[in-house]
């Protein structure tokens, strides 16, 4: 099994970064703004399409206020497996923060390509909470 993980520092505070990560029906607008370009959200199940044409249908695992951490689990006819979280830890000074993206995945080949994507997404959510 594939795993992968990658950490970004972002300028804005914990509990900012943490606000627009829990909020999982609007990270297209609150975290990851033009990496995404829309999310409908069923209350379990999130329906996204990413700026590079592709769609995923991603459901939630778990919100967990006391961690900072979303997880969801991807769901794709590509993959056989695919875990992923994202969490929110405390900065170097209280003004900024850090987020730790995890992600296993089967079948191993499409790790370069996820990989690829979650790099994206980092910068994406770091010029979107930075522009807060």
């Amino acid at each position: 099994m594939a795993y992968f993980e990658h950490e970004i520092r972002i300028r804005t505070t914990p509990d900012a970064a943490w606000d627009a990560l829990r909020d999982v029906g609007q990270l297209h607008t609150r975290l990851v703004a033009g990496f995404v370009v829309a999310c409908e959200w069923d209350g379990k199940t999130r329906h996204l399409r990413f700026a590079n044409g592709l769609s995923a249908a991603e459901r939630i695992v778990a919100v967990s206020e006391a961690h900072r951490r979303v997880s969801w689990s991807a769901q794709s006819e590509r993959l056989a497996h695919h875990n992923a979280s994202a969490q929110v830890l405390a900065g170097d000074e209280p003004s900024s923060c850090r987020v730790r993206w995890c992600v296993d995945l089967l079948p191993d080949a499409m790790a370069p390509a996820i990989e690829t994507m979650v790099l994206a997404g980092l910068q994406a959510m770091r010029q979107t909470l930075e522009g807060l």
